[in-house]
């Protein structure tokens, strides 16, 4: 459905505050700007910028609600007989074939990582939109499997979905080159489905 004329607008106002917030953010650091700054500087009262982010950590994670959408689309909308693991796993290497932001291989991931070490807020943040990620593909697959199944691979997908993106940054944090971590990327995402939809007995 094409987004009408309004919609249009705050999804660029959106865009917009969260733009000039991480500019800030990575210029001066999570901690040391605040709410009124960015308003500031994005041309908006402090109100409107809680009106599209009502914590200040979403500001600079704000691609979380894309993936709680997109996760959402990929589970419901899968072709009849494509199980839970295989569409996250094509999902996660269609992200790669953008080089999405949100397959962690972009360059400028590096700096984005920094930022968020170095900020406990933003550290907390990070593990709070984990549970998210859990609770809503939990959510999702109980309208098709027993409650404990789908508990148990909502866990552990969104347990794969992390470690697929940490370990992306975690090697260009520790020096390697953007462009290495993401040629090699695409084996370590099926890696983490294999184990998934093998089971942990076939480690080792």
């Amino acid at each position: 459905m094409r987004m009408g004329l309004r919609e249009q607008k705050k999804q660029a106002t959106r865009r917009h505050i969260s733009d000039v917030a991480s500019m800030l953010f990575l210029r001066r650091g999570f901690d040391n700007v605040t709410v009124a700054e960015v308003a500031e500087a994005a041309g908006v009262s402090k109100m409107t910028v809680f009106n599209y982010f009502p914590r200040k950590e979403d500001l600079f994670l704000d691609r979380h609600a894309d993936r709680l959408r997109d996760l959402e689309q990929v589970i419901r909308a899968r072709p009849e007989g494509e199980s839970p693991v295989a569409a996250l796993r094509r999902y996660q290497h269609e992200l790669l074939a953008q080089r999405h932001p949100l397959s962690a291989t972009v360059p400028g991931v590096v700096h984005f990582a920094r930022v968020v070490e170095a900020s406990p807020a933003l550290r907390g943040r990070v593990l709070e939109q984990s549970r998210e990620i859990a609770e809503t593909l939990n959510t999702l697959l109980a309208e098709e499997f027993a409650p404990l199944d789908a508990e148990l691979m909502a866990n552990l997908l969104a347990a794969a979905l992390e470690t697929i993106y940490r370990h992306a940054t975690n090697r260009m944090l520790a020096g390697a080159d953007p462009d290495e971590v993401y040629r090699d990327q695409p084996a370590v995402v099926d890696r983490a489905f294999d184990l998934v939809e093998r089971g942990l007995g076939a480690v080792g």
